[in-house]
């Protein structure tokens, strides 16, 4: 009995800084979370990883200071059922809003984290997007996200989003927000 015990306590242990953990941040000054993947920010190889390991991509672009990524990172990511989501479902990979590394879109084009996200039209951090598992030869990351989720938003809708794109809901005739208003009346 002690032994189950001392293995549970252990399991435990070992499984409660990835759950519910606070991101800190790094020498950039953005919020460094377990659950994000440090790559060579090559979207196409980062999506072959991604489909490898069973997972959706999403990029996560943010910037230092940005008091709504820190809402986030502080509030909403460290959820148990989000962080689980974020974990297990997703290969998140970040990206500096005003960064000078560079980073290779889906198209072939390789700029700067700043230059890139200006390519792709975003202007506000956090925004989120959200990948298909594969990717139309010569689209850019923004051309084949199937969403693009601007600024900070509460746990049940950022929960149901990951698990919207999870199930690939953007496939069928249920746009996003009756998705989330049925999930929001079943509660």
């Amino acid at each position: 009995m002690r032994s189950i015990l001392a293995a549970c306590v252990v399991a435990l242990g070992l499984a409660a800084p990835t759950m519910g953990a606070t991101a800190e941040l790094g020498d950039d000054g953005l919020h460094k979370a377990v659950w994000m993947q440090d790559t060579f920010k090559d979207l196409s190889e980062d999506l072959e990883e991604a489909n490898a390991a069973g997972k959706r991509l999403l990029i996560l672009i943010e910037q230092r200071g940005c008091i709504y990524c820190t809402k986030m990172h502080e509030e909403v990511f460290p959820d148990p059922e989000i962080a689980l989501s974020l974990e297990q479902d997703y290969f998140v990979v970040q990206i500096n809003m005003f960064g000078d590394v560079e980073v290779t879109d889906f198209d072939g084009e390789s700029l700067a984290e700043k230059e890139m996200v200006r390519k792709w039209g975003l202007m506000f951090t956090p925004t989120m997007l959200y990948l298909p598992e594969e990717v139309a030869e010569g689209q850019s990351a923004a051309q084949a996200a199937v969403a693009t989720v601007p600024g900070a938003f509460g746990k049940g809708t950022t929960l149901a989003m990951l698990r919207w794109v999870k199930e690939k809901s953007y496939l069928t005739e249920e746009p996003f927000q009756k998705y989330l208003a049925r999930m929001l009346a079943a509660q």
